[in-house]
């Protein structure tokens, strides 16, 4: 299938459009995190009802969940590259909406991990199709402040979950005890993921309708024609599965070195997989097997085959692309800036998820707050507060790198540097006033690292890669942050009796790493940025 011409009536870069599809893309990325998140808050009742451990509902919010979001995220990431940006985004949130409202049927671990499957496999495509789309709306030197918008959507949409998942679930729950009466006889938690699917189908529709602005209007670059957007997609989806990746090998007529590597890293993976499954079985040996349809497998296998096949697809995607598209490994994988941007996003990540994935349960569990209260409380805030530290940064990013080499990265640095002494104090507080004026400060400071991020990683590479290297953005911190994230602290808590307060803080054993990571690519930035152009010549690129 070609290439759709974009509209005839492009975007004026920052024009009326322009902001329309801002907002849209923003509201898009809002509801990603509503449909992810708002498992968080029905954690109490879902492991009530279903009998599932801690550990294992950290793999259920995170690893399944990750697995298909980063698998998929790569051949929709690629399809943005080439397709209409505006309808891939549409198709995308009405499918992960209906999969979001297959959780208010479950009743079974089996039931809500194939729910979460469809939930990432549809968000897979927001970001990278959402971030190209807006790069190519507002001019270039404002994608700070566009990456705030969208950081910003995030805090939207974590505490928007909150909202809408604890306070429809009391309060179906307070109708009817037990789902006893119930429309089709469903519980809080059922009802609440239904609600929450609804909204994503009024946005799949305005997204339909919006135009598509011309790629690489705002870099001054003639547009790039991809003649097979989908035969691409299909074939980067069959470059990184296992077993048809050795198909795609032999087809490029692959060297001997690269299958060398392809199967040494495929053994060292199932190695580490094994030992880490070993390891974490000896921490938990009476953890209950989780039954899937007519089989059962131990959760902390679970977690490690799924972390391993992630493990694998990010080998094989690599790879693939030195073999396919030089150009855009040049830029993504030999970048020694890229590199470290992606390292420090994916490791950051862990924390983020972890804290977000099990603050609701602990203020439950150590405050004994209903979910209702967490919602208005924590939701709120979270919300409200989360939107402050992006908006912030985005545009003090912009304002320091005009002026200073590297000079966005300075914002992450000081976030990241502040933010683990405000955590220490929010969950070391005696009383939940305490947790909540220390938390404020923890969510500005938190959230501040996000915009540079996406501005850095859009400014490193060509208008036809963006889609791929956010797609490796989402790949490397989705396995590494919300593979790791939430099953660590859920396992953690498990070993310390249910203390998630300390499974929560313990995160930040990764914070020196981080630092010194961000001082490296603040010395590494200017140099990549001034021969972006040069690399992409020299690996064949004809810009």
């Amino acid at each position: 299938m070609a290439a759709a011409t974009p509209s005839a009536d492009p975007h004026k870069l920052g024009g009326r459009v322009a902001w329309i599809a801002l907002v849209l893309v923003a509201l898009t990325q809002a509801m990603s995190m509503v449909d992810r998140q708002i498992l968080a808050i029905l954690v109490p009742r879902i492991k009530a009802d279903l009998g599932i451990a801690d550990a294992e509902m950290g793999l259920l919010y995170g690893t399944v969940f990750a697995l298909f979001y980063a698998m998929f995220s790569l051949p929709l990431g690629r399809l943005a590259d080439g397709w209409i940006r505006t309808r891939l985004l549409s198709l995308s949130i009405i499918g992960w909406s209906a999969a979001t409202g297959l959780a208010g049927f479950a009743n079974s671990f089996a039931l809500l991990a194939l729910s979460r499957l469809g939930v990432g496999i549809g968000e897979a495509s927001v970001q990278p199709a959402g971030m190209s789309l807006l790069a190519d709306s507002f001019p270039k030197e404002k994608r700070g402040m566009v990456a705030a918008w969208m950081a910003a959507a995030v805090a939207l949409g974590l505490g928007g979950a909150l909202l809408l998942g604890g306070v429809t679930a009391d309060q179906w729950d307070s109708a009817w005890p037990g789902g006893d009466g119930a429309p089709l006889g469903l519980k809080g938690w059922q009802a609440a993921f239904l609600i929450a699917a609804l909204p994503g189908l009024v946005i799949g529709w305005l997204l339909w309708r919006l135009p598509e602005p011309r790629r690489g209007a705002a870099d001054g670059l003639a547009p790039h024609a991809d003649p097979h957007p989908f035969r691409a997609s299909w074939g980067t989806l069959h470059a990184i599965l296992p077993v048809t990746n050795w198909i795609t090998f032999a087809r490029r007529r692959a060297r001997a070195g690269e299958w060398a590597v392809n199967l040494v890293g495929l053994i060292v993976i199932a190695a580490a997989m094994y030992g880490l499954t070993a390891w974490t079985n000896s921490l938990r040996p009476n953890a209950p097997p989780l039954a899937l349809g007519a089989f059962s497998i131990g959760g902390n296998a679970l977690q490690w085959l799924i972390v391993g096949f992630g493990a694998y697809v990010m080998l094989n995607w690599l790879q693939s692309l030195r073999l396919g598209d030089r150009p855009a490994f040049a830029l993504i994988a030999a970048s020694p800036a890229t590199v470290l941007t992606l390292t420090i996003a994916a490791l950051q990540t862990v924390i983020n998820y972890g804290v977000m994935g099990w603050t609701p349960a602990y203020l439950i569990q150590h405050f004994d707050q209903s979910a209702t209260e967490v919602a208005l409380l924590f939701g709120t805030l979270s919300a409200a507060i989360g939107i402050v530290g992006p908006m912030v940064a985005g545009p003090l990013a912009d304002w320091a790198h005009a002026r200073i080499g590297g000079g966005r990265v300075y914002v992450t640095l000081a976030s990241l540097g502040i933010s683990p002494f405000f955590g220490f104090l929010t969950y070391t507080a005696d009383t939940l006033t305490g947790f909540y004026l220390w938390f404020c400060a923890y969510s500005i400071a938190l959230t501040m690292w996000l915009p540079s991020i996406y501005a850095t990683i859009l400014d490193l590479v060509l208008p036809r890669m963006r889609g791929i290297v956010i797609s490796f953005y989402i790949l490397s911190m989705t396995i590494v942050g919300l593979g790791l994230g939430p099953y660590a602290v859920g396992l953690m808590s498990d070993l310390n009796g249910g203390d998630l307060a300390s499974a929560i803080l313990n995160l930040y054993w990764l914070g020196p790493i981080l630092i010194v990571l961000l001082i490296a690519l603040i010395r590494r930035l200017p140099i990549d940025e001034a021969r972006l152009l040069e690399r992409a010549r020299a690996a064949g690129e004809p810009v």
